[in-house]
């Protein structure tokens, strides 16, 4: 039997870890690991009892080095162009996870593993690891959206200066950039990463999602439109039971329990 390539399980209620489980390879991203991701993604998708999902990868040396670079060593030009795109679809629908997604950067993320890290909605990373869109040393750029998603998340300028040079950054300078929402020493990275998380799903589970629809599918518009997108977005809250039961909390000084309905 085979051991899986990506993990699916709840380290806190409500609170699932996905983890690249290749770590002889520095979590790389063969094809075989992404088709495994791709489904633990669909299946995310599917839970309503899933809230927040923590993405890291096994060991304490790779979140994960970006592409299976011996994979793709016998490739043709053709077939390497096939690939980088299967990264980037897949990559793609870790964005569209409909709940928070919080990447837990316990060990390097070149490339294709930083590329992923940036499609979730937060960073949190470990002191003593590094960074980077290292792809301009390999003679290619970013393929798999780092040079869209970096620029977004902190600037032109910062994401030009990574990008050109393909040199990594440590981790104060990755938090100062605002590349990492979090930095933690490594030991407690993953205690503090779940803490984090239930408290995320502990909150109203539809406000959560909608919240996050909100902010991702206003960001690129104008105010106003962004104002629309909030307010409908706000609208499927009021008919919900949770925000009963939020109201009934509050009324009666109890943390509420909230079911997602």
């Amino acid at each position: 039997m085979m051991a899986e390539l990506i993990t699916l399980e709840e380290v806190e209620p409500h609170v699932y870890l996905l983890k690249l489980n290749r770590p002889e390879a520095a979590n790389a991203l063969s094809d075989a690991l992404l088709d495994e991701l791709a489904a633990k993604i669909k299946e995310i998708k599917q839970r309503p009892d899933i809230r927040v999902v923590l993405l890291t990868g096994e060991g304490n040396k790779a979140f994960c080095a970006g592409a299976d670079l011996k994979e793709r060593a016998g490739m043709s030009e053709q077939e390497v162009i096939q690939a980088v795109s299967k990264i980037g679809d897949t990559i793609r629908m870790i964005e569209q996870i409909p709940v928070p997604t919080i990447a837990l950067l316990n060990g390097v993320a070149f490339g294709g593993g930083l590329e992923l890290a940036l499609a979730c909605d937060l960073r949190m990373m470990s002191t003593s690891t590094k960074v980077g869109l290292t792809e301009t040393s390999l003679a290619i750029i970013p393929g798999a959206g780092g040079t869209q998603r970096l620029s977004r998340l902190i600037g032109l300028g910062q994401a030009k200066a990574m990008i050109y040079s393909g040199k990594p950054v440590e981790a104060a300078r990755a938090h100062t950039i605002g590349l990492v929402e979090f930095v933690y020493e490594p030991q407690f990275l993953f205690e503090e990463a779940k803490d984090y998380a239930a408290c995320i799903a502990r909150n109203g589970p539809i406000a959560v999602k909608q919240a996050k629809k909100a902010i991702n599918e206003g960001y690129d518009t104008g105010l106003e439109r962004g104002l629309e997108i909030e307010r409908s977005c706000y609208e499927i809250t009021i008919p919900t039971s949770d925000r009963r039961e939020g109201l009934q909390a509050f009324k009666e000084k109890r943390k509420p329990d909230y079911k997602g309905e």
